[in-house]
């Protein structure tokens, strides 16, 4: 892990005052956070953010720069990610960079060497491993609750257009090719995931492409097969299409099944020992930016040096890759091998 921040609460940079760098910024004033500077191209955004939240906006990096800010955080579209890292990261700022770290390889290699020459503490976004019900399957799993897995189904689906109601989605990062948007990269949640539970991929397989009348120049739809290293094999279903919200995970082992429903709050696991089903649920009152809290009170404990990171820029890079393997065994109709991934 590289070297922690020698004070309690270090000076943040947030670049991007969308939705995102917004919930970003609320939260760690929520926090106790104080020394924030917000940057955006818009100055509308950045202005209504600073105005709102009482935090510094200025007008371009340069004058973020000057700040000497300890930690960037980077909620930029995902084409932006790896330049504004590196770019952090050759002024020996720390990073919080939003998933994925990027929508393709060019230049993630020097920002890994970066990273390692500053000793730099990193988290690429991953609010899902912070929802309870998933915390509570990786305990399961830990436990060997149902025995050796065998495969896994883990599925999200969402209409675009519903994301952001007030905004065109067909002017946002996710309707655009140019900026890494397209469902395999948006949705890299489930391929995190689906690896944080079952281990390192070893082929990836998949099906994808733009099914729907969606105004968009990206993939809307993707069905995945992987196999894991331990043999497992794993189901991933993407789509920008479904109208009503669903997200689901089902793990199959030897000795039972556990499944698992976002919207429903609830995790249930069959076990084949006493032939019953045992069921938990969302702690009363539990609200989705619960994980955003829980994943910067994280973060910023691995900056203090007293927490290792849940997904650091070179394990964001290996599920990066994943993803983009994905992607070209849907453009070239084979699958891929990820041999030496790491």
């Amino acid at each position: 892990m590289g070297n922690p921040v020698g004070k309690i609460f270090p000076s943040f940079l947030v670049v991007g005052c969308g939705s995102i760098g917004r919930r970003h910024a609320r939260n760690l004033l929520s926090l106790g956070a104080r020394e924030i500077a917000v940057f955006d191209a818009s100055p509308e955004r950045r202005n209504q953010l600073a105005c709102e939240f009482g935090v510094d906006a200025v007008e371009n990096l340069e004058q973020g720069w000057e700040r000497k800010p300890d930690v960037v955080i980077i909620a930029l579209p995902t084409s932006l990610h790896v330049s504004l890292g590196l770019e952090a990261a050759r002024r020996g700022c720390h990073l919080f960079v939003e998933k994925p770290l990027s929508d393709r390889l060019d230049n993630v290699e020097d920002l890994l060497e970066m990273v390692r020459q500053q000793e730099l503490v990193t988290l690429v976004g991953c609010n899902m491993r912070f929802h309870p019900g998933l915390v509570a399957i990786k305990r399961l799993l830990d436990e060997q609750a149902v025995g050796r897995i065998i495969a896994a189904r883990v599925e999200v689906g969402h209409y675009l257009p519903d994301w952001h109601p007030r905004e065109d989605y067909r002017q946002g990062y996710s309707a655009r090719k140019e900026l890494g948007g397209g469902v395999i990269l948006d949705a890299i949640h489930e391929i995190d995931y689906i690896r944080w539970l079952l281990g390192e991929v070893a082929v990836v397989t998949c099906l994808a492409g733009k099914c729907s009348r969606l105004e968009i120049d990206t993939e809307d739809v993707a069905a995945m097969l992987l196999r894991f290293e331990n043999g497992a094999v794993g189901e991933i279903h993407l789509d920008y299409v479904q109208r009503a919200y669903s997200r689901t995970c089902q793990i199959i082992g030897e000795e039972g099944t556990i499944h698992w429903d976002y919207t429903a709050g609830t995790v249930r696991w069959y076990l084949a020992r006493d032939k019953i089903w045992h069921s938990l649920t969302n702690p009363p009152g539990w609200e989705p930016n619960e994980m955003y809290v829980d994943e910067m009170k994280h973060f910023l404990k691995c900056l203090a040096g007293s927490e290792p990171p849940a997904l650091n820029v070179f394990e964001a890079a290996r599920v990066l890759k994943v993803a983009l393997a994905a992607k070209h065994s849907a453009a070239k109709q084979h699958w891929i091998e990820l041999r030496g991934a790491g």
